[in-house]
């Protein structure tokens, strides 16, 4: 059985330096009424001894942790991954730390998550919703406490809780006007779950662009799955089978989108001579890709530093937000050779 050491306290270090524990606290916390030379000598019991400061105790007192939570779909992503940077330098910046979880985009993984976070004192909240979440039941705790509470990327349109976003509907509709621009007439639309804003919108956008350039919508065009890397393959799959073949492809992610061009090239399909393809986000892998990918580039760095900044003012009362639905972020359409059938 392992044997676990007692905990260091401010008493052990009076004790060993014959000072009061009032003095060892002061000094520990560098408070200038205890000399120098006294908080040197502390400071070197402490150190000596692995004193570990309560932070926890500390923060209990001052009813607060200075932690943000965050919730994510998954890691493994390289947009999410550049949003948790830009949230960890605003976060840092303002003397904050982030606890990050995933939810392995399953809402009762999710609500486990949330219910983590509220057990651990979060000051805040950051959420990007899974990809099955259908309540936001679980999210109540945090309004009735006052826990100020911001979603971003995947919105909710919760009460009192602001978004972070692009218009999703803009940046799909510029998207396909290009493919159309270019010739494409037969265009599929492979998106996400339309219980989540940003497909719906990204959705509704491929519709609109369809009927201002007098293109019937048809819904066999339209492939609806879980945009993983696996699911752009068997899209292609099922494309292939098609007697009349599509001339544009537009994903509402660039994994997605490689994946399906990918196995399309591997059956003799030329890209973008047969069918022009388009993604969403700006992956990197965009850029590497052969043909490189024609995108929106979505400023997940961006965006996360600014959700972290919202959320911050909030804490600090310097921004109220409760009555606004979104803060919108700029995105720009990257036209790459994928889709220059025209060229």
């Amino acid at each position: 059985m392992r044997h676990l050491e007692k905990e260091v306290t401010i008493y052990d270090i009076a004790r060993k330096l014959n000072l009061s524990a009032a003095t060892v606290s002061r000094g520990l916390k560098n408070n200038p009424a205890i000399n120098q030379t006294t908080r040197k000598k502390i400071a070197a019991a402490a150190d000596e001894m692995g004193y570990r400061f309560n932070s926890f105790a500390s923060n209990l007192r001052r009813q607060r942790t200075d932690t943000i939570g965050v919730i994510v779909p998954r890691l493994n992503s390289n947009f999410m991954s550049e949003a948790l940077a830009g949230m960890e330098k605003a976060a840092s910046e303002a003397g904050y730390n982030l606890i990050i979880s995933q939810s392995h985009e399953s809402m009762i993984k999710e609500r486990k998550n949330a219910a983590t976070m509220f057990n651990s004192r979060v000051d805040g909240l950051l959420v990007s919703l899974s990809y099955d979440t259908t309540s936001m039941e679980h999210f109540a705790p945090f309004i009735k406490k006052g826990i100020p509470l911001l979603f971003f990327d995947r919105a909710s349109g919760y009460k009192n809780s602001p978004s972070i976003i692009i218009d999703n509907f803009k940046a799909a509709y510029e998207i396909v006007s290009h493919l159309i621009g270019e010739g494409c007439s037969n265009i599929v639309h492979i998106t996400g779950n339309q219980s989540r804003d940003i497909y719906k919108k990204r959705f509704e956008g491929y519709k609109r662009a369809l009927e201002d350039h007098t293109i019937p919508f048809r819904d066999d065009l339209v492939f609806i799955n879980n945009l993983s890397r696996q699911e752009g393959a068997a899209a292609a799959e099922e494309i292939l089978k098609r007697p009349q073949l599509p001339d544009g492809i537009f994903a509402a992610n660039d994994v997605c989108a490689i994946s399906c061009m990918q196995t399309l090239k591997q059956n003799g399909i030329k890209i973008p001579a047969d069918i022009a393809i388009a993604g969403f986000n700006n992956d990197y892998i965009s850029t590497v890709a052969e043909p490189n990918l024609t995108t929106i580039n979505y400023p997940a760095f961006e965006l996360g530093e600014a959700a972290a900044k919202t959320l911050i003012q909030q804490l600090t009362n310097s921004s109220d937000l409760e009555n606004e639905n979104a803060l919108i972020l700029k995105h720009q359409l990257i036209v790459r050779e994928s889709t220059r059938k025209r060229q």
